[in-house]
């Protein structure tokens, strides 16, 4: 590929279809994200209630070292098969799939075995996670956990393999919408006949079950509808490549998974349960948050690989531009909300949780970093640029466990979120520094500058909102109703920059 060609400016019909395509994988995840956020909200309002901030903790300290655990087997596979499976089909035909799924598979499997085995094994594991807890009450909440890792782990790459082939559709059904809703349909009755740990914890696990059998099937479905032909007897088989990108992708999604997690973990080992459920609260919030970012994600991540594999540099830029656009515009306003009325919105899962008012402020912040950016981690990765994509989570991680452990004993719940928001900043500018430098996509134009125009302006009225009623209901109310003005103004006055007619253009697309 010549000079020219990586430089020059996109084709408006090419660049249209790739944010049509987007747009139409982002409505789904944003759909999705919604609902995830509603539910997760609602689990754990469910759970703080019932067992209270310390209950919570420990429930969330399986949770936590589940979630770890589950991302770490999965071995980068499932971000490989996002990957490597557009490009085959673009490229290939797709001769590739079914080596690619065995590659992707097998060792995923072993891994999330091997890995249950201390849980269910030695006790000390459990004694060593949750030190408050009576040793038998502990090793059997870990032993419980433990049995439904291997099946969670395989789920995970399923919905990667389907992802790979364009749609987002089974990974929000399953992910995003099915388990968060049968999480809350199961910790009903629960907690309206039996609430415990041990029983409100199954509630959480039993879904994560049903999603794996569910990302089979639709993974089923993904290859019955586009058939492959099938590679000839003796023929490579990419394996090497995949791995390749796959291993550092392994470690990386440790990082990332457990710079969300790893806040819980510390605050039950150093400080108290109950702090650890405070966290887990305030880390609900700040997740729900970035629901634009990652439905735009979802959708732009295989467009992305698409793009690059056909040698489409300038689309690729330009959709990652258009994206960025989107998220800033619609992310910010919701940072605003909760970073103005932090206390308000933590009394929402009971008493005690509004003292992690000022660690929300402080996550909010450093979120609103991290949506400026855009998706340029998943540019790296999309890219092929794993390694550097592992560094800059490596650099993160280290910043978030040091100050951690430095600051958690004495800070307790605003020592995990100084920690994590410092990662998160540390983390984000280094992706979009190397982005910039290294990969040539930039984020900065007059639709990126019209976004962050509607953020700051919003976030002045729900500021002014704040000064004048305090974080209190009434004030929450009137600064949303104000925001919600100012942004639909500001939205409609700039939406020709934001290029988020191409939204509408798509649904309607759709629709027909």
């Amino acid at each position: 590929m010549t000079a020219p060609e990586a430089t020059a400016r996109p084709r408006p019909e090419t660049t249209a279809s790739g944010v049509a395509a987007t747009a139409r994988g982002g409505w789904w995840g944003m759909a999705g994200s919604v609902a995830n956020a509603v539910f997760s909200f609602l689990l754990v309002g469910l759970i703080t209630r019932a067992v209270g901030a310390q209950g919570a903790g420990v429930i969330f300290t399986g949770v936590a070292m589940f979630t770890i655990l589950s991302n770490t087997c999965k071995l980068g596979a499932d971000t490989g098969l996002v990957r490597f499976v557009p490009r085959d089909l673009a490229v290939d035909g797709g001769r590739s799939v079914d080596a690619l799924l065995r590659t992707a598979l097998l060792p995923a499997t072993v891994a999330g075995t091997a890995a249950a085995m201390p849980l269910v094994l030695f006790p000390s594991v459990a004694t060593a996670l949750l030190p408050q807890v009576p040793p038998a009450d502990a090793t059997a909440l870990i032993r419980l956990f433990g049995l439904f890792l291997p099946a969670a782990t395989v789920g995970m790459v399923l919905l990667g393999a389907a992802r790979g082939y364009g749609t987002v559709v089974p990974f929000v059904g399953v992910e995003q919408i099915g388990k968060p809703v049968l999480r809350v349909l199961i910790a009903i009755p629960v907690v309206w006949c039996a609430p415990s740990v041990p029983a409100l914890a199954s509630a959480w696990l039993v879904p994560s079950l049903a999603g794996s059998v569910a990302a089979w099937f639709a993974l089923r479905r993904c290859r019955a509808q586009r058939p492959t032909p099938r590679r000839a007897a003796g023929a490579d088989v990419p394996w090497r490549a995949f791995w390749r990108f796959a291993a550092p992708r392994a470690v990386s999604s440790v990082f990332d998974i457990g710079a969300v997690w790893v806040g819980v973990i510390l605050l039950s080992a150093l400080a108290t349960s109950r702090e650890a459920g405070v966290y887990t609260a305030i880390g609900r919030i700040v997740t729900a948050g970035t629901l634009v970012q990652l439905a735009v994600r979802l959708a732009v991540a295989p467009e992305l690989s698409r793009l690059l594999a056909v040698e489409k540099v300038a689309e690729a830029r330009a959709l990652h531009r258009v994206s960025t656009c989107w998220t800033v515009a619609l992310s910010w306003p919701l940072f605003g909300v909760v970073a103005c009325f932090p206390g308000t919105i933590l009394s929402v899962f009971g008493p005690g949780f509004a003292d992690g008012a000022l660690a929300l402020v402080v996550l909010c912040t450093a979120s609103m970093v991290n949506v400026a950016v855009g998706n340029a981690q998943t540019v790296l990765l999309m890219a092929g640029r794993s390694c550097w994509h592992l560094t800059v989570t490596a650099v993160a991680f280290t910043v978030q466990l040091a100050v951690g452990v430095l600051v958690v004993p004495a800070w307790g719940v605003l020592g995990a979120a100084a920690s994590w928001g410092a990662a998160i900043v540390v983390e984000n500018v280094m992706a979009a520094v190397l982005v910039r430098t290294r990969l040539g996509f930039t984020t900065v134009d007059r639709g990126y500058i019209r976004a962050l125009a509607v953020g700051l302006a919003v976030t002045t009225v729900l500021v002014a909102s704040r000064l004048s009623e305090g974080d209190t209901s009434s004030g929450l109310a009137v600064g949303m109703v104000l925001g919600l003005c100012v942004f639909g103004i500001t939205l409609c006055r700039y939406r020709t920059l934001l290029r988020l007619g191409d939204l509408v253009g798509a649904l309607r697309h759709r629709a027909a």
